[in-house]
C-alpha cells in the first residue's frame, strides 16, 4: 500500500470524524433553538403563526440572495 494510498484513507476517516461532529452540533443547536421557541410561545411572546410567518419570509431572503449572488457569477 503506498503512502498517498494511506493518507487518502486517514483523510476520509478524518472527514467522517468531522461530519459526525458537525451532526452533533447541529442536533444541540436544534434543541436549543427548540426550547427557546417553546418558551417564547409559553410566555405569549411569539405564536406558532409569527414563527412561521417570520421564517418564510427569511426563506425568501434567502432566495433572492441566493438568485442575485448566481447572477453576479453567471
Amino acid at each position: 500500500m503506498t503512502s498517498s494510498r494511506m493518507y487518502s484513507h486517514l483523510e476520509e476517516i478524518a472527514w467522517i470524524g468531522q461530519l459526525a461532529d458537525l451532526k452533533e452540533e447541529h442536533y444541540r443547536n436544534s434543541l436549543l433553538l427548540s426550547a427557546v421557541i417553546e418558551l417564547l410561545m409559553e410566555k405569549g411572546i411569539l405564536s406558532a403563526e409569527k414563527i412561521s410567518a417570520k421564517a418564510q419570509a427569511l426563506e425568501i431572503q434567502d432566495a433572492a440572495a441566493i438568485r442575485q449572488i448566481q447572477c453576479f457569477e453567471g
